[in-house]
């Protein structure tokens, strides 16, 4: 089939198919790597409460990924941590409560509603809205005040009088 794919064609176009090929295979087989088959529970129930935990929960070397889907050995050990603690018995909450615990809240990929987070997305918008508030405070308050009368004509002449002294 190989040969096929390759018969007939210039060496440009082979090497265009063969680049596309190679990372069509290395993209599909990507996702595969990140979980070992010796971390699946023979329960189904429990094995898909566990991906639905584990999807939750932010690899703390990668950042960005669940440690369900990392390559990172501390996502591998978290994996099976959660995992152990389902077969234990703990419900979610309390799995999640526990790894939470020993990480820091920052291990959530979706942060809990808290007085902190709220503070934490609410600040850059209420500091926003003082910022225009001051801004509208100040320009009314420039806006109303008095603009200065003009001089006299004995003020202006006493004036002149002193600046030639």
């Amino acid at each position: 089939m190989s040969a096929a794919l390759f018969r007939g064609t210039g060496m440009r176009e082979r090497v265009a198919r063969l680049a596309l090929l190679l990372t069509l295979i290395f993209a599909a087989a990507s996702p595969a790597f990140a979980f070992n088959p010796d971390e699946v529970l023979k329960d189904p129930v429990l094995e898909q409460r566990a991906r639905n935990l584990t999807s939750q929960l932010r690899c703390m070397v990668c950042q960005n990924q669940s440690i369900d889907d990392s390559n990172a050995e501390l996502a591998r050990d978290l994996r099976v941590l959660v995992r152990e603690r389902l077969v234990e018995g703990d419900s979610d909450k309390a799995v999640i409560d526990y790894v939470v615990s020993r990480y820091g809240e920052f291990v959530l990929l979706k942060p809990r509603l808290s007085l902190r987070t709220v503070l934490l997305w609410g600040a850059p918008i209420g500091l926003t809205l003082a910022g225009i508030f001051a801004v509208f405070v100040f320009s009314r308050r420039r806006a109303s005040q008095e603009q200065p009368q003009k001089l006299s004509a004995d003020e202006e002449e006493r004036i002149r009088n002193l600046i030639e002294k």
